[in-house]
């Protein structure tokens, strides 16, 4: 079992979670967050140029079987990546995942994802 983790942009949102409906994986969870990377962006605050510390991002997570690692991070970089060689389209990152279990059933492991 692995835990799929992507921070993406807020406007690739729809299309990710569409690639992701496609390659039939449908239980996700999203979360508003901010940070920021290599992607820097300037404002005009009062006249002056300003590059706020932190950007709005939508981080995704995603626990899937092994079977499904590979679809799942196809989907989400299908999605994601925007046209061109943009910097600010996002990392992946795919964690070990010890155990899951369901709260409902009180299954375990690959039966309770």
């Amino acid at each position: 079992m692995k835990l799929i983790t992507a921070i993406i942009r807020e406007t690739q949102l729809n299309q990710v979670h569409e690639e992701l409906i496609h390659a039939e994986i449908e239980r996700i969870t999203v979360s508003r967050v901010s940070g920021h990377g290599r992607q820097k962006r300037e404002e005009i605050y009062r006249g002056q140029v300003v590059v706020p510390s932190l950007i709005p991002k939508i981080k995704i997570e995603i626990a899937v079987n092994d079977a499904f690692v590979d679809q799942t991070i196809d989907a989400i970089i299908r999605g994601a990546k925007t046209e061109g060689d943009n910097v600010g389209d996002g990392k992946i990152f795919v964690t070990n995942l010890e155990q899951c279990i369901r709260i409902r059933t009180s299954e375990k492991g690959s039966e309770a994802i």
